[in-house]
């Protein structure tokens, strides 16, 4: 989870950001993106978001699920403004440890993921290939 500003309240979903999964998307270098999702956090949607008062709750990850093809994705964000408006309102910010075990997990379900989708640069990677990147 994110680390709380000075004060008691929790940040808020705008607060959320990995500068350098940023920059690595901007360059559009898949190596820079692996080294940012092994060295830093992402930005999940969330369906719902976890318990305030149960630290161990971080909430239920929204994935998106193709209606024609029954694919599943899921959709990682560098930055939470990033996360188009049509999506659920709730956002987490997790590890590269959640990461590869959220993928590891379900990687016979998940068949893409996507990054930072609406921009403003997107990628797109199979999860194989960032479980090899976390892996690295």
């Amino acid at each position: 989870m994110a680390k709380k500003k000075s004060g008691s309240k929790r940040p808020a979903p705008e607060d959320f950001r990995s500068e350098a999964l940023a920059q690595a998307l901007e360059k559009q270098d898949m190596a820079a993106v692996a080294l940012a999702l092994r060295n830093g956090n992402t930005v999940v949607p969330l369906i719902k978001p976890g318990a305030r008062d149960n630290p161990l709750d971080s909430g239920e990850v929204w994935t998106y699920r193709d209606a024609s093809t029954g694919d599943v994705a899921l959709l990682l964000f560098s930055d939470a403004k990033h996360k188009p408006a049509n999506l659920p309102p709730g956002v987490g910010i997790y590890s590269p440890t959640w990461l590869k075990s959220f993928l590891s997990t379900h990687r016979d379900t998940i068949t893409t993921v996507f990054l930072d989708i609406a921009g403003p640069h997107p990628m797109q990677a199979p999860p194989a290939e960032l479980l090899k990147a976390l892996d690295a």
